[in-house]
C-alpha cells in the first residue's frame, strides 16, 4: 500500500510542478476596435520564462513603419519592452534576442541602438539576414526569451 501510494505521488509531482501556459497581452499593442486580431500572442510565459513573438517597428498608435530605420529599431524594442512590462519583466531579464535584418548593411546602425537600450552584459544574440519580412515596409523584427 505504501508503495503504491509513494508511486502515485512521484507520478503527480510534475503535474503539481508545471504551470499553466499565460498569454501576454500588453495594452499597447492591443489591436484597435474594429481590426483583426492577431494569429499570435505577443507572449507566453510558462514556467517563469517569456517567448516574445516576433516584433516589427511598427507605431502601436498608427501601424505605420518610420522612414528613419534607426527609429525603427527605437519601435521594435520599445515593442519588445511593452511585452516584458506587462509580465512584470525588464530588459534585464532578457536572456536570448534573435534579430532579422532585410540589409545586413544596416547591421551596423541597428547595433548602435541596440547597445543603447541593452546594458552590458548583454543577451546572447542572433543577427540573421532574410530576404523579407511578413510586413512589406519592415526591415526588422525581433523576437525575445526572457526570464524571471
Amino acid at each position: 500500500m505504501l508503495r503504491s501510494s509513494l508511486l502515485t505521488i512521484l507520478l503527480l509531482l510534475p503535474a503539481l510542478h508545471a504551470q499553466k501556459r499565460q498569454v501576454i497581452e500588453p495594452p499597447e499593442l492591443a489591436p484597435k476596435p474594429g481590426a483583426a486580431a492577431p494569429m499570435f500572442s505577443p507572449g507566453i510565459l510558462i514556467d517563469g520564462t517569456l517567448y516574445i513573438a516576433g516584433q516589427i517597428g511598427a507605431d502601436p498608435k498608427t501601424n505605420d513603419i518610420p522612414a528613419e530605420f534607426e527609429a525603427e529599431v527605437k519601435l521594435c524594442l520599445d515593442r519588445v519592452g511593452y511585452v516584458l512590462r506587462a509580465a512584470g519583466m525588464t530588459l534585464d531579464n532578457v536572456v536570448s534576442v534573435q534579430v532579422y535584418l532585410t540589409d545586413m548593411d544596416l547591421f551596423q546602425r541597428m547595433n548602435v541602438v541596440y547597445a543603447s537600450v541593452f546594458k552590458a552584459p548583454r543577451p546572447a544574440r542572433t543577427t540573421v539576414g532574410v530576404t523579407k519580412l511578413a510586413s512589406p515596409k519592415a526591415h526588422i523584427e525581433i523576437t525575445v526569451t526572457a526570464k524571471k
